[in-house]
């Protein structure tokens, strides 16, 4: 057999060129110098959650020592949102001028000042400045990070790379945690101050290797430095190959005619954003507004899902679950915060294997699920005059499962969806939109959790945002195209087909998105 085969390769003149031919294309191996920077620019999101981490114990004590209501410790907990929507705003612009590099390190300077403050403040106005300063550290930090990690990251692995930002927002929490745990036992004046104040340690060791990172190839060309561009897409991109296609798709995106190849060249577009907010919102194409809508609606769901309720109210739930312990309730939000963290771990692999869609549809799905259950098992608890065992385990268990789905797919893809679907010239301005969505609608969350389990109680509360999530589910099935494996330059064709009516007679047939673009279609047959 094997004198046969080698007189077939003999007479052919070409051996196993025919097998060769048929094995599939081996994926490219993740890129190390694009890794690497894309892991110093996410760890910026640990500000974030370090906030939302430590403020959910430090509330308990801000609370017995300034002697403030409820309806403080709400604005208190979730104002920082609506602060952060000033840094969000502000960053669109900033990395435009300065570049993304150097407006990674405006966020963590502009935190560090809001940890110092928060940490030396005597009262409950004092706090609310540092609050204010914290805010729109945090809006930076939340817009440049994924803008940044996209632009740096070959196609192939910028789903990976870019979810790094949730990764890190959930290490965030978690340490967030702990440090509740570990400052509690300090004396209450001295504790919550300990835990806010520490937040400036992670915004000093950021800053410190952020000159190290380079900046954004599309930054670079944007200003005409093409030669700079070049050497970093050298590095970054997985062969020489496609870092002469991306150079020539950016330089296209920017306006750059094709022949132009010097290091530096006179850019004939603006390169600073000017007039990008009237393409965006006042005369948008059909393929920028159906992007708008896309990147807006999936940080608006997000958030409308009551996961920064769970995040930061943790230890009232528990509470309301039947753990009255202090130290139990802060033992069992470090459960909440390794739960979210591993999960997300897992997500990371997931979004460039088997795509967007799925990981969102599937993850909401769950969600509802457990959202629901524990709604249920709250209000049984509720109207009851002893301890139901049952009810509580049923709790505590669709809690941790609902940060756990909630992680696998909803958490990391509004970052990794938004950041990669804008235009180049839209995409500062446009990814810092779609955060300004996320931190409002969390700010509303937040600052309305208590209030609204008073009202309509605890289980009445996790079965609105359960229906919540479910008009999501239909909202994320209908609206969002599949960008799995897409180039950043080929994202605009996806878009602009957005139908909103469903056709009404037979002869017409809807596609649900299961071709490659995984797009809404509607159309005769």
């Amino acid at each position: 057999m094997a004198d046969r085969e080698a007189e077939t390769s003999a007479i052919s003149g070409q051996p196993n060129k025919i097998t060769m031919d048929f094995d599939p294309p081996k994926k490219p191996k993740i890129n190390k110098y694009a890794f690497t920077c894309a892991l110093l620019a996410t760890m910026t999101s640990v500000l974030l959650g370090y906030d939302i981490g430590v403020m959910s114990g430090a509330i308990i004590y801000i609370k017995d020592d300034l002697k403030i209501s409820d309806i403080q410790v709400e604005i208190l907990a979730g104002i920082i949102n609506l602060y952060s929507l000033i840094g969000s705003w502000a960053a669109g612009r900033t990395s435009d001028w300065i570049g993304r590099r150097y407006t990674i390190l405006v966020a963590q300077a502009i935190f560090f000042a809001g940890a110092i403050l928060m940490g030396f403040a005597t009262n409950y106005a004092f706090l609310m400045v540092g609050r204010f300063v914290a805010g729109i550290g945090v809006g930076y930090a939340c817009m440049i990070a994924p803008v940044y990690t996209a632009e740096i990251s070959p196609a192939s692995t910028r789903g990976f790379l870019t979810s790094f930002f949730e990764v890190f927002v959930n290490i965030g929490i978690l340490l967030g945690y702990v440090s509740n745990y570990v400052c509690s036992k300090l004396p209450t004046h001295l504790g919550w101050r300990v835990m806010l104040g520490v937040g400036a340690v992670p915004a000093v060791i950021l800053a410190s290797v952020v000159l190290w990172m380079p900046e954004s190839p599309r930054w670079l060309v944007m200003q005409g430095r093409l030669g700079d561009a070049k050497r970093v897409l050298d590095k970054t991109s997985d062969s020489v190959e496609e870092a002469q296609i991306r150079l020539a798709d950016i330089k296209e995106a920017a306006g750059i005619p094709e022949n132009l190849t010097d290091d530096v060249v006179q850019v004939p577009k603006r390169s600073h954003g000017e007039g990008v907010w009237k393409e965006l919102i006042v005369h948008p194409t059909p393929s920028v507004r159906h992007i708008l809508i896309a990147s807006v609606g999936i940080h608006f769901f997000q958030q409308c899902s009551g996961i920064d309720s769970v995040v930061l109210y943790s230890p009232r739930i528990f509470e309301k679950a039947g753990i009255t312990s202090e130290n139990d309730k802060l033992l069992a939000t470090v459960a909440v915060g390794f739960t979210k963290t591993m999960f997300i771990l897992v997500a990371t692999f997931l979004f460039d294997k088997i795509g967007r869609r799925p990981l969102i549809l599937s993850s909401v799905a769950g969600m509802i699920f457990s959202l629901a259950t524990l709604g249920f098992g709250l209000t049984v608890i509720d109207h009851s005059n002893h301890r139901v065992t049952w009810a509580v385990g049923l709790s505590i268990a669709m809690l941790l499962a609902f940060v756990a789905f909630f992680s696998i797919g909803m958490g990391p893809s509004p970052v990794v969806y938004s950041s990669e679907i804008f235009p180049l010239k839209l995409r500062a301005q446009g990814t810092s939109m779609g955060m300004a969505a996320n931190r409002l609608t969390s700010g509303v969350i937040s600052m309305t959790f208590i209030s609204l389990y008073k009202g309509i109680t605890i289980g009445g509360a996790f079965f609105l945002y359960a229906g919540v999530a479910l008009v999501s589910w239909f909202f994320f099935y209908y609206v969002l195209p599949e960008t799995q494996g897409r180039t950043l330059e080929d994202m605009e064709g996806l878009f602009g087909n957005l139908k909103w009516n469903f056709p009404k007679n037979k002869n017409k047939e809807v596609s649900h998105g299961d071709g490659p673009n995984g797009q809404v279609q509607l159309g005769s047959k």
